[in-house]
């Protein structure tokens, strides 16, 4: 077997916002990274982040200040979330956003030039700044611009298998080119995990096909990394219904930051019941279960949704403010500047992942560090809305400037080749097999197993089935029917399998241990949150093989962010 071997100071695996601001800071600060992603340079998970980016500039709200924005990350948290990293994030924040605004993001301005700034849910003042609902995209743009004009190195449409481990310490990793099937090899001295999260592990989710299937989890999990939070899964409470082919593509929570209201089939505006302060712009695991509710009720539309009405707006300031969602609904031939669109819950992020030092990025294993979606402990149980793209920002900074110091003056390992011929092997195996499963119906059941176990409501009898029935899935795992090239998309899907087969285990039993409801995980059989489940759950890798689960105390917030709460200055 003939593969082609690299070395990279560091290898960033994924090349959405996370890994290219690592990227950046490496950059700027002398040391060059190797960045690597599966589709083509440009097209990462980040455009699907429409609405906004968190920082608390005051640019409408004065009074607004970063432990103002902490108070309410830490409340839609359910007080589970990390306090080292919420205030990191919190007071970093104004920063990083007022630099992406000086390389060229073309964010929405006030009269004033000042950055604009609206309403997102759960949020007690204005500072999500935009680019109309597209948000992500434009971020995504001015990244790989700036990440050009420092000649970053990067390498498209490659499929990571495995992360290389050696003497407790990341090695480097192998993959497959997509294009080629050519095998790859990269030897590192630092490995950065930026591959996005999970939640295309249930039928209805908000990414594209073929992303956020826990790559990054699993590739850290089998490296020896710690995950964190795992059961902590936000369902957003606007996906597209219809047509089926782009049934749960998210609605953004721009359209109800911009005064959208949500009506049943039978004409009510029901998040009276439900939240009669915040109404729509309540969190988001209030308004998913309070739309699920009202579809179980028998209150839902023929297409199983309920009505998002933007109508009383103009439609110039629809146009506007919502380009994208103005467009897509009007080549489906609604106008929603005339009609309401219809939505549901989708699955649209996990709060859970690799557990990590935020300050530094740093896991659990020695020249292996995590960053963006991929990580778990800043959000708690629910994430607010707006701060994903701040997480990337900060924090790829915050870990590429950590790396430019740890490997200044490391030589780069270089992987045996022995190491690399038996995980080429193990992965090239797949590509031809003749068992009796295809790869693409074991991830639709998948899906539908998580979906009906893990959902929005779930039980404890119901996670105990659906770790029954994922072992059987594991079963049927070991004998696929698979011929095709390795690097391929069906090679992708067999790859993709595997990490979502680990990463829905630990979703499932951390979920069951969870005895509790907090935030986006709702157990029918203990609603109540209790005192003495403020705390993470940790999943460790057994050196015999399985996971064994640990809690940890998350700590408490600093007296400033502590004042803010007391104050009421949260939601």
């Amino acid at each position: 077997m003939n593969w082609e071997h690299h070395e990279a100071e560091v290898l960033i695996i994924g090349a959405g916002a996370a890994g290219l601001r690592t990227a950046i800071e490496l950059a700027q600060r002398g040391v060059e990274p190797l960045v690597v992603g599966k589709r083509a340079h440009g097209d990462a998970h980040t455009v699907m982040a429409a609405g906004g980016i968190n920082a608390a500039l005051g640019t409408r709200d004065e009074e607004d200040h970063w432990t103002l924005h902490a108070a309410d990350t830490l409340r839609e948290g359910h007080f589970v979330n990390q306090p080292q990293a919420l205030e990191l994030l919190t007071r970093l924040a104004p920063e990083r956003v007022l630099e992406l605004a000086a390389w060229g993001c073309p964010f929405e301005r006030t009269e004033d030039g000042e950055l604009e700034q609206r309403f997102f849910g759960a949020h007690t003042f204005r500072r999500t700044c935009f680019v109309g609902d597209e948000t992500g995209k434009a971020i995504l743009e001015t990244l790989v611009k700036r990440a050009d004009e420092l000649d970053v190195p990067r390498q498209e449409y490659l499929m990571i298998t495995e992360i290389v481990v050696g003497g407790g310490q990341a090695l480097g990793a192998v993959g497959w080119e997509g294009s080629t099937g050519r095998p790859v090899a990269v030897s590192a001295s630092a490995v950065v995990v930026a591959a996005g999260g999970c939640t295309g592990l249930y039928r209805r989710n908000s990414s594209r096909a073929g992303e956020n299937t826990g790559d990054a989890m699993g590739l850290a999990w089998r490296a020896g990394a710690e995950m964190r939070d795992m059961e902590f899964v936000q369902f957003h409470p606007t996906g597209m219904v219809a047509p089926e082919q782009m049934a749960g593509e998210l609605v953004t929570e721009a359209v109800r930051g911009e005064g959208g209201r949500l009506y049943n089939a039978e004409g009510e505006r029901f998040m009276r019941d439900y939240a009669p302060e915040e109404m729509e712009l309540a969190p988001r695991d209030v308004v998913a279960r309070a739309i699920a509710r009202e579809l179980d009720e028998g209150r839902g539309t023929d297409k199983g949704g309920v009505y998002l009405d933007i109508s009383h707006r103009d439609e110039e300031y629809i146009a506007h403010r919502l380009p994208d969602m103005y467009a897509r609904f009007g080549r489906l031939g609604v106008d929603i500047a005339e009609e309401p669109m219809e939505v549901a819950p989708t699955a649209h992020y996990a709060m859970g992942g690799v557990k990590v030092d935020f300050a530094t990025g740093a896991t659990s294993v020695e020249g292996l560090y995590a960053v963006g979606e991929a990580t778990g402990g800043l959000h708690g149980a629910n994430r607010l809305g707006g701060n994903s793209l701040s997480e990337t920002l900060v924090f790829g900074q915050l870990t590429g400037a950590h790396l430019a110091q740890w490997v200044a003056g490391r030589q780069t390992p270089v992987m045996q080749d022995e190491d690399i011929r038996r995980r080429l092997e193990r992965w090239g195996r797949y590509s031809r097999q003749h068992g009796q499963h295809s790869p693409g119906r074991l991830v639709q059941r998948l899906q539908t197993l998580l979906e009906l176990r893990a959902g929005i409501v779930r039980h404890g009898e119901g996670l105990e089935l659906g770790l029954e029935e994922l072992a059987e899935l594991r079963r049927d795992a070991d004998d696929l029917r698979v011929h095709t090239t390795p690097g391929s998309k069906y090679f992708q899907q067999v790859c993709n399998l595997e990490f979502m087969l680990d990463t829905a285990e630990m979703i499932l039993w951390s979920a069951k241990r969870r005895r509790e409801s907090r935030g986006a995980h709702f157990r029918e059989d203990h609603r109540d949150s209790e005192t003495n489940w403020r705390k993470s759950i940790v999943c460790r890798r057994r050196e015999e093989g399985g996971l064994e689960l640990i809690t940890q105390d998350v700590g408490e917030p600093s007296e400033e962010v502590r004042r803010a709460i007391e104050r009421g200055n949260g939601r």
